[in-house]
């Protein structure tokens, strides 16, 4: 399977891919991917330091090309993180530059004509790690054919052509930056531009038709109205890898003069839903299964929940686009997965009659119990985004003896209304929603804790 259909077509474009001022043409790429292809291991997998740049890219292709898997790793990598995905993986080379902690042979660029033969589309092509957040990053395999399914679904759903330019600054060595902005763009035939840094500017000063941001780029984008306005032009402006606000999505719409595209996935399945260019974006919801994907919502014990657009179920899925398992960790991959074959998110949800999904959180961290209610944190979260003093808002549930959980909201103010605004944040939820699900508390903070794709990381605040 060619999953980088597009490097064989006719060299049209002399901006192929850019990070910032540096370019290379489809021609260029190909000739220095055939060439480092033929220095990689035949066995591999090799491991890339995925820095922002065309190094990253050119690395990454050319394993993809050679058939040799390749593992992203994180240029902010600590030293046990870098030791764990290394040696975890097996990684038997590396492209990069020189880094402390890195002993592996560099690859060299070759004088062949392509290196080992592809692997089968089943055969891992990739190997990502997880955030872990609840133990040791876990190594996720995916195989070519996964990743083509990917790709051509959100084609589908977006259509995305060849005539296209993607824009984003986000980092290269996860789903959405790498997969769905560089190899989306690959395979599409569009080009594609990485603007170094996930500024305003950055984005206002690169042309494009498609512009990946998350959450917090679009916060910061919303909050410099010329850096916004100048994307009126785009023809998507999506936003993924974390809950949008419904606050933010309308004043992005009002900016940029369109609703942003939502989407929802995770790196063992990719990206599972969508709202669609041609179809309606609905504020706080993720959209529609995309093309070749099932999905359901199920109780505790198993049984569907109604799509009544209300009631929470676990979200689970499966489809084409799913990972192969968790390397070398075949007990995780078996518990990730039902006797039927669905793969268990960990996310909670709600579906309506049109099966739009919203997501209401993480099972393990979103899903509150208090005084016998089942809470969503989200719907709390968006409640308090809507007051006008609250930039960032984080809501969990700690135990309590006499409620099961009690609800704690974390926020983080604007400058000019920091002071005695706890009580009125807690009416301002009682009053939007049921008395039920108002914090009981709310502590101030100056920022909230997040991960490198800006999710808020809630097992760091209780």
């Amino acid at each position: 399977m060619n999953l980088l259909a597009s490097l064989d077509l006719p060299d049209d474009a002399d901006r192929a891919v850019a990070v910032g001022d540096a370019v290379m043409s489809r021609h260029e790429l190909l000739e220095a991917t055939t060439r480092l292809a033929a220095g990689l291991p035949d066995d591999g997998p090799v491991a890339v330091h995925a820095s922002p740049s065309l190094e990253t890219i050119v690395g990454v292709v050319a394993a993809l090309r050679a058939g040799v898997p390749v593992v992203p790793v994180p240029p902010d990598s600590g030293p046990a993180e870098l030791r764990h995905v290394l040696t975890d993986s097996g990684a038997t080379a590396w492209i990069g530059p020189p880094v402390d902690g890195v002993d592996l042979p560099p690859v060299r660029a070759g004088t062949g004509s392509g290196g080992p033969e592809p692997r089968t589309g089943g055969s891992p092509a990739m190997i990502l790690y997880t955030s872990g957040t609840t133990g040791s990053p876990k190594g996720v395999e995916l195989s070519t054919s996964a990743l083509a399914a990917g790709l051509d679904a959100l084609a589908e759903a977006w259509a995305w052509t060849p005539d296209d330019t993607v824009v984003h600054g986000l980092p290269l060595f996860h789903t959405h930056g790498l997969i769905l902005g560089v190899l989306g763009s690959l395979r599409v035939g569009s080009r594609f531009s990485h603007t170094g840094k996930p500024t305003p500017a950055a984005y206002a000063a690169t042309p494009g038709s498609m512009y990946f941001g998350v959450p917090t780029v679009w916060n910061r984008i919303a909050a410099d109205e010329s850096a916004a306005r100048s994307l009126a032009s785009a023809r998507l402006i999506v936003s993924g890898s974390a809950p949008l606000p419904v606050s933010l999505f309308a004043r992005l719409a009002g900016l940029v003069g369109q609703s942003p595209i939502e989407r929802y996935g995770m790196t063992e399945t990719l990206i599972t839903l969508s709202t669609r260019a041609d179809g309606e974006r609905r504020p706080g919801w993720v959209g529609q299964p995309v093309r070749g994907v099932e999905t359901r919502l199920v109780t505790e014990d198993g049984v569907e929940v109604p799509a009544d657009g209300e009631t929470i179920g676990r979200l689970q899925v499966r489809g084409p686009l799913l990972f192969n398992g968790y390397l070398g960790r075949p007990e995780a991959t078996a518990e990730s997965f039902t006797d039927d074959g669905w793969f268990r998110t960990g996310d909670i949800a709600v579906r309506d009659a049109d099966d739009f999904h919203r997501i209401v959180g993480r099972e393990s961290t979103d899903l509150i119990k208090s005084g016998g209610y089942r809470i969503g944190s989200g719907e709390i979260e968006a409640s308090l985004l809507d007051h006008p003093a609250v930039v960032e808002a984080a809501v969990v549930g700690v135990p309590n003896d006499d409620l099961g959980q009690r609800i704690v909201a974390f926020v983080v103010l604007t400058g000019s209304r920091r002071a005695g605004l706890e009580d009125a944040l807690i009416e301002h939820v009682a009053t939007q929603l049921s008395w039920h699900k108002r914090p009981r508390q709310v502590v101030v903070l100056d920022t909230l804790p997040r991960n490198p794709m800006g999710k808020v990381q809630k097992t760091l605040l209780t």
